[in-house]
């Protein structure tokens, strides 16, 4: 049977603990999103002209104009800046109750800037599969599988907020909450990250320094 499959991926994240929260950080911020998304394009259509919506649109399609100006970027500073852009979101949320104009181009822009972040992240975190068990397909395979899990309970998440309550408020206190855990699950990924990069580097040096001393014999 085909579902053998997901067992197979599944038992190979278990085995390591840094693709365990990688796949964490990557269901909570993706599931933060798409559960706000639809609040957020509701209010994007009623205060925002078509102009701007266009805008916020042709920024996020630069994405891949966007990539080979960060080819040679450390990927524990690309965690390090969603950590940042993560708490600016959070504190974003009080700007609702004070100008919801400002709190939709906000929200936007961040979300904007997250897309962007997230494929960056993408590319570089490739680089990484190759020190784990789990071989590249399965692991593209994992990703994908979260984001749409993520994407699915967001979307159902905002059906039953809608249903029982009109407050965006209770909304955003509970976003909030949630993005305080991922930020703490991000900050392990980075320093893990940062771990590696550094251990690498620090091996390759030793690496340069012992070749330099047999050539000198």
């Amino acid at each position: 049977m085909a579902y053998k499959h997901y067992i197979s991926i599944f038992k190979e994240v278990k085995k390591s603990k840094f693709l365990k929260i990688q796949a964490i950080v990557l269901f909570i911020t993706t599931y933060i999103d798409w559960t706000l998304i639809p609040f957020v394009t509701k209010l994007e259509g009623t205060f925002l002209p078509v102009f701007m919506i266009s805008f916020f649109m042709l920024l996020g399609s630069l994405d891949g104009f966007i990539h080979p100006l960060f080819k040679n970027i450390r990927i524990y500073n690309i965690y390090l800046f969603t950590i940042i852009l993560d708490m600016i979101q959070i504190g974003s949320y009080i700007f609702f109750s004070t100008s919801i104009i400002f709190f939709t181009y906000l929200i936007l822009t961040i979300f904007t800037i997250q897309a962007i972040t997230f494929e960056v992240a993408r590319i570089h975190t490739v680089d990484f599969m190759q020190d784990e068990n789990i071989v590249l397909k399965d692991y593209l395979m994992l990703r994908s599988f979260m984001i749409s899990l993520a994407i699915v309970m967001g979307s159902l998440s905002a059906m039953l907020f809608d249903y029982f309550t009109k407050e965006l408020s209770y909304l955003l206190l509970y976003l909030a909450i949630l993005g305080v855990i991922g930020i703490l699950f991000q900050y392990k990924l980075y320093g893990k990250f940062k771990k590696r990069v550094i251990f690498n580097e620090v091996q390759i040096e030793k690496d340069k320094t012992e070749l330099f001393e047999k050539f000198k014999i």
